[in-house]
């Protein structure tokens, strides 16, 4: 790997760790939604690999028989079991069960603020490395598809937009990022504005 490539890894390290507080499937909504119970704690990574000189991220399609967020588009990750030290370790387990991605060929880069969801789940946002390359390999039960989206694609803020669909009686505003044929919105493309607006 060259010295470019080397300092566009840094230029996110440095970039991850700007202020900044934590972002909420509320805010767009100020008033009309907030959170209803106690929060869990739960990971996702953002894995980005470098292909042939261009920087990826993976992101999955979640299977539609999953009872939160069924069918829609998210990072690796999941809740903090009580097998997992923190939030790193749970998206570091759930990234090699959802797509086969080694927890050992992984290198944190840093963090995005903490993100509660309207399912009750406060997630860390864990950005990581791909050292090497590996065989994505989706786990059926839960991952319908894993497909890799270009960093400078979700890096660009004008490529987000404000959607807004009926939920639980009221209209729910929320940011999407489309990318061919994928639909990405709600807390996945939050967490990718934070990311974008970091690097931008």
């Amino acid at each position: 790997m060259g010295a470019q490539r080397v300092s566009e890894f840094e230029r996110i390290r440095a970039a991850l760790l700007a202020p900044g507080g934590p972002t909420s499937d509320y805010e767009l909504n100020p008033g009309v939604f907030a959170p209803t119970e106690a929060t869990r704690a739960a990971g996702v990574l953002i894995p980005i690999e470098e292909i042939d000189g261009r920087l990826w991220v993976i992101l999955t399609k979640r299977s539609s028989a999953l009872k939160h967020h069924p069918g829609q588009i998210a990072f690796p990750g999941g809740k903090v079991d009580p097998v997992d030290a923190d939030s790193t370790a749970a998206a570091l387990r759930e990234a090699e069960e959802e797509i086969g991605l080694p927890r050992q060929n992984v290198e944190v880069l840093g963090y995005l603020p903490e993100h509660d969801t309207v399912t009750n789940f406060r997630v860390q946002p864990v950005v990581g490395r791909i050292l090497e390359p590996f065989e994505v390999r989706p786990e059926p039960g839960e991952v319908e598809e894993a497909f890799r989206v270009p960093l400078d694609h979700l890096a660009n803020p004008d490529n987000y937009m404000r959607e807004g669909r009926r939920w639980r009686g009221q209209r729910r505003y929320y940011y999407i990022v489309p990318y061919g044929p994928y639909y990405v919105w709600g807390a996945t493309a939050r967490m990718c504005r934070v990311l974008a607006d970091r690097l931008s």
